[in-house]
């Protein structure tokens, strides 16, 4: 790289510190590197983390969310209602089990499922609700599980990227029905891999492990025996031991998390101000620091404002050395669930979103004068390919 080029900004960027790495070093010399007691100690810390509730672990984040559905015992012939916009492991889980997800369109604010709108999609094979927190930032909690009470369903929510976001000042995942986190090398607190499940109970965190290893129970030295279908789905103790070293960093990759969004959003109004864009439709997030754990920030670009698409917004930010993602297309717009008959354009505003949602670069080790070189670089785009 020559000095007149500046490094590369990933999008995200995990953090791994010296103790980490001489804590996974300790645990492949022990020679057991499977499941097995730094697992157990991970899953203790977790559960300590929600306020003693059961935790299990297991292989990915989707692995937690099937585990889930199977644990409530949903299956073939059952409803359960979700958001058109997230990763689409959310719907394929339940399709996986037999059941069919019911796609319900997004607030355009907080980009999260609208409520009211989950209230007008509820039959009677409808057995469970499953929002997904976009970025870390939850839905209105209370309104979920007053609506969940009223029509007795289950709540499996797909917390899959709010490790440390907050409701009412609790801790997602220390309340509520079944819980569901990622530890995927791109979140607030990673494993590399990996996943969690809060449970309500012991008998349901004892048949989650059985769904998570084959349906086995082990009993006594040499006897064993499988009375449910379950997977492979375990978590090695050298994920887990990233995990233990990860929680203790947890409080200060937050906060440093918020303090990069403020300077988004104080940077990104004075850049188009600068620039003369103020009628520029760019739309920014909820500007939450109460609640979200600023997992991801997002904006949504004015396409119809522009000559371009998203692609090139893109391919120009990545000249400029800033990598962006794209989180998510809209489910319904895949082959897969168009071939089952889902359209895009009966979530409208989820629609309109997926098409125009774009992630910038967030992550604890980003320097500050990353923040202005990405939204000068984002703005002066912008500009260059307005519209007359």
């Amino acid at each position: 790289m020559s000095a007149s080029q500046p490094a590369f900004i990933p999008f995200t960027c995990p953090s791994f510190n010296q103790e980490t790495i001489d804590a996974v070093a300790e645990v492949l010399r022990s020679g057991w590197v499977t499941s097995g007691p730094k697992l157990a100690e991970f899953e203790a810390r977790l559960s300590d983390y929600f306020g003693g509730r059961p935790v299990r672990c297991f292989a990915n984040g989707t692995a937690t969310m099937k585990i889930a559905l199977q644990v409530t015992g949903i299956g073939e012939g059952d409803e359960v209602i979700t958001t058109p916009i997230s990763w689409v492991a959310t719907s394929n889980v339940i399709l996986s089990v037999g059941a069919k997800p019911v796609f319900v369109d997004i607030d355009p604010l907080t980009r999260n499922i609208d409520l009211q709108k989950v209230a007008l999609a509820i039959t009677p094979k409808t057995r469970a609700i499953m929002p997904v927190y976009l970025a870390g930032l939850p839905v209105d909690m209370d309104k979920l599980y007053d609506l969940a009470q009223q029509h007795n369903l289950r709540v499996i929510e797909d917390a899959a990227q709010a490790f440390g976001s907050l409701w009412s000042g609790k801790k997602i995942g220390s309340f509520g029905d079944l819980v569901s986190f990622s530890f995927q090398a791109n979140k607030n607190l990673t494993t590399v891999e990996g996943g969690c499940l809060v449970l309500n109970n012991l008998d349901e965190a004892k048949l989650a492990e059985k769904f998570r290893l084959q349906g086995l129970t082990r009993q006594g030295m040499d006897s064993m025996d499988v009375d449910v279908l379950g997977g492979k789905d375990n978590l090695t103790d050298v994920n887990a031991v990233i995990g233990l070293e990860q929680l203790k960093q947890l409080p200060a990759y937050q906060s440093r998390r918020a303090e990069l969004a403020r300077q988004y959003f104080d940077v990104l109004r004075g850049e188009l101000q600068t620039a003369g864009l103020e009628d520029l439709e760019l739309e920014l997030p909820v500007e939450n620091f109460t609640e979200t754990n600023w997992h991801m920030f997002q904006v949504l670009l004015p396409l119809e404002q522009l000559r371009v698409d998203r692609a090139q917004v893109m391919t120009e930010l990545k000249a400029l050395g800033i990598g962006t993602g794209v989180h998510y297309p809209i489910i319904t717009g895949f082959t897969l669930y168009k071939n089952l008959g889902y359209q895009a354009e009966d979530t409208p505003i989820a629609n309109r979103i997926g098409h125009s949602i774009l992630t910038l670069p967030l992550f604890p080790a980003m320097a500050n004068e990353d923040i202005g070189r990405i939204a000068k670089g984002l703005v002066g785009i912008l500009k260059k390919h307005r519209k007359n």
